[in-house]
């Protein structure tokens, strides 16, 4: 593969230009501008936010943003700017999801507490078949969740079911690396701008969630529309795998959505060439174009699934479509 298999030149590149897009706006806020510029400049961030996070920190903590180990470690760990947490992310993403993709029961990317039903063999409460109007909601607090609740409970969670000390790490040290970066991130994005900026604190704050709201939006939309949607495959806990379908499984549970637009690709960091990404996650996303059509005559030969969407339109509109399907069936009994 031409320059290896990271990103090189162009996703230094990306770095720079999402870093400017995420971190001016937040400069631009001490000074004084109309309350319509202040609430753009925080909008601004959450994209710059979120770009960051796709197209730089996934790549990063995948190993394929340099060849260089600490420089891997370096970016993986920007996500404590984007509010979460390396560890317990790296074991979502990179142990969990990529391992158990669209497995009810390990794959945590499936699990919303029970608020949204995103796979058939989840309890169907009566309030989810209306879950297709309040998602979207419920998906814009995404990284408030990591900020406030998620990144805790998880810590204990990981620890309790070994998954810590599979990583080498030690519980102790990595609540006060968790602690640490919370208070680092509050301090930098929420107590310096209450205290300097020239807006009353509730307007700071409403800036703050607006952030927030634009990132977990983004975020959340571009996973889901991998994953969960009606054509891909989902699975129990009682299925059973050999290591030699693992390729196979990857095909059946993810989704290609607007892989001819160039600026998708660039902006999510090739989460929509998720096929791709889930046979070669440690190829950076630069690469996700070029080797697409090799994956598509390859599935082709191996009679497999390469299922994509043409836009991100009609990509969401399938997932609207399955979440109001999913609230209105029931889950299927087991014999």
């Amino acid at each position: 593969m031409p320059g290896g298999k990271t990103g090189g030149k162009s996703i230094v590149f990306k770095t720079i230009l999402l870093s400017f897009i995420y971190v001016a706006p937040l400069v631009l806020m001490f000074f004084s501008f109309p309350v319509w510029i202040y609430f753009a400049f925080w909008i601004t961030a959450g994209v710059g936010m979120a770009g960051i996070g796709m197209g730089v920190m996934h790549d990063a903590n995948h190993g394929s943003f340099s060849k260089n180990k600490k420089v891997n470690n370096f970016f993986g760990k920007s996500i404590v700017l984007l509010c979460g947490n390396k560890l317990n992310w790296t074991i979502q993403h990179n142990v969990l999801h990529h391992s158990f993709t669209n497995i009810v029961g390990k794959d945590e990317d499936l699990d919303a507490g029970g608020l949204i039903r995103l796979h058939p063999n989840q309890p169907q409460k009566k309030y989810h078949k209306y879950q297709y109007l309040y998602a979207p909601l419920l998906y814009a607090l995404l990284t408030l969740n990591w900020f406030l609740r998620k990144d805790f409970e998880q810590l204990k969670r990981y620890n309790e079911k070994g998954l810590l000390e599979e990583q080498g790490k030690v519980y102790n040290k990595e609540w006060l690396n968790l602690i640490f970066g919370k208070l680092l991130y509050a301090s930098i994005f929420l107590i310096v701008p209450l205290i300097f900026h020239p807006y009353p604190w509730f307007f700071v704050i409403l800036g703050f969630v607006a952030m927030h709201m634009v990132a977990g939006s983004l975020l959340s939309w571009i996973f889901q529309l991998a994953h969960v949607m009606e054509p891909t495959v989902k699975f129990s806990e009682s299925d059973n795998f050999s290591e030699n379908e693992w390729a196979a499984h990857q095909m059946l549970t993810t989704i290609n959505f607007s892989t001819r637009s160039k600026f998708v690709t660039w902006y999510t960091g090739g989460l929509n060439h998720q096929v791709e990404h889930h046979l070669f996650p440690n190829i950076s996303h630069v690469h996700y174009q070029r080797i697409s059509e090799i994956v598509k005559d390859t599935a082709k030969d191996f009679d497999l699934p390469y299922i994509a969407l043409p836009s991100v339109s009609q990509a969401i509109w399938a997932h609207v479509k399955y979440l109001k399907q999913l609230g209105a069936e029931p889950q299927p009994v087991r014999a």
